[in-house]
């Protein structure tokens, strides 16, 4: 089973069967206002280089491996990782700059992890990010996709279940907009708000996820 766990912003951990752990967009807690995450990391892999989602060092390990603004292919473990390059705004990069997608396979799941993604992507990455049985994508806008254009992503890419991530919750220090912004935009999608921050992939088809910080 492959089980996912939400440590708050955009910090997500994905576990495999044998308790490998991957960690996206580690942040440090403190520094946004909320919970510092909990989880050790055996790969972690990060998206940009701001303070909100670069912080390695509270979830990484003495053997972590860690890939920074990752650009290509790799496996790690038998998890293939690959980096598509994006943008943090709609000037590419050059207000917030550069944006890393990570699309990662793991036992047989695709899953990928938006990042900060402040504009839609170009043609190449979309058809990278077809076929995804979980699609991580920022919804808070202002530094982001706003509501309305992760919607629009969601409609173009069609995952089979999407986690919501980089948006407002109680003690976040960034004046970012809730998920019900974008909650009441879906369509066609189960919507399951959770009392806990982690679930097993494998329990929900089209399925809009939103866990529970605790």
């Amino acid at each position: 089973m492959v089980l996912v766990r939400w440590y708050g912003h955009a910090c997500v951990e994905i576990q495999d069967s044998s308790g490998f752990k991957v960690v996206f967009d580690p942040h440090d807690g403190a520094s946004l206002g909320i919970k510092k995450p909990t989880v050790k990391a055996d790969l972690i892999l990060i998206s940009h280089d701001h303070f909100d989602h670069n912080a390695a060092h509270t979830v990484a390990k003495d053997d972590s491996q860690i890939l920074k603004m990752f650009r290509g292919e790799k496996t790690i473990k038998n998890i293939a990782v690959k980096g598509l390059l994006s943008y943090h705004d709609k000037s590419r990069g050059s207000q917030r700059g550069l944006n890393i997608i990570y699309v990662v396979n793991i036992e047989g799941r695709r899953i990928a992890h938006l990042g900060d993604l402040g504009d839609k992507p170009g043609e190449e990455v979309l058809r990278e990010l077809h076929g995804l049985d979980l699609l991580i994508t920022p919804v808070g806008g202002r530094y982001t996709l706003e509501p309305e254009e992760a919607w629009e992503l969601v409609e173009t890419l069609k995952p089979l279940n999407i986690l919501p991530i980089h948006y407002y919750i109680e003690g976040l220090q960034l004046p970012i907009k809730p998920v019900d912004e974008f909650v009441k935009l879906v369509r066609g999608y189960n919507i399951v708000k959770l009392d806990k921050n982690s679930f097993g992939l494998e329990d929900y088809t089209r399925t809009v996820i939103i866990p529970k910080l605790v």
